[in-house]
């Protein structure tokens, strides 16, 4: 059986929030497998919070030490899928 585990963080307050979130990534880098980031940007408009998916991988605790720590981050919302083929 394969797991795949996708956590999707909404990051409010993203240019203040930033430094303290890469922090963590890098912490847990060698489980995250994919990480995209999603923002508005146009040419008169950057949103101050953005969306981040990451493709995690390793063990189960490893994982639930990310996304304790992205918890702790105030102004994250985290949430979690997990599929399991």
């Amino acid at each position: 059986m394969v797991k795949t585990t996708i956590l999707g963080i909404l990051l409010r307050k993203r240019m203040t929030k930033s430094t303290d979130f890469q922090d963590i990534l890098s912490r847990h880098g060698c489980n995250i497998k994919t990480r995209i980031g999603i923002h508005t940007a146009t040419d008169n408009v950057c949103s101050p919070d953005g969306v981040i998916l990451l493709d995690v991988v390793g063990e189960d605790a490893d994982i639930e030490s990310l996304e304790k720590d992205l918890r702790n981050i105030d102004g994250a919302e985290v949430q979690k899928m997990v599929f399991e083929v």
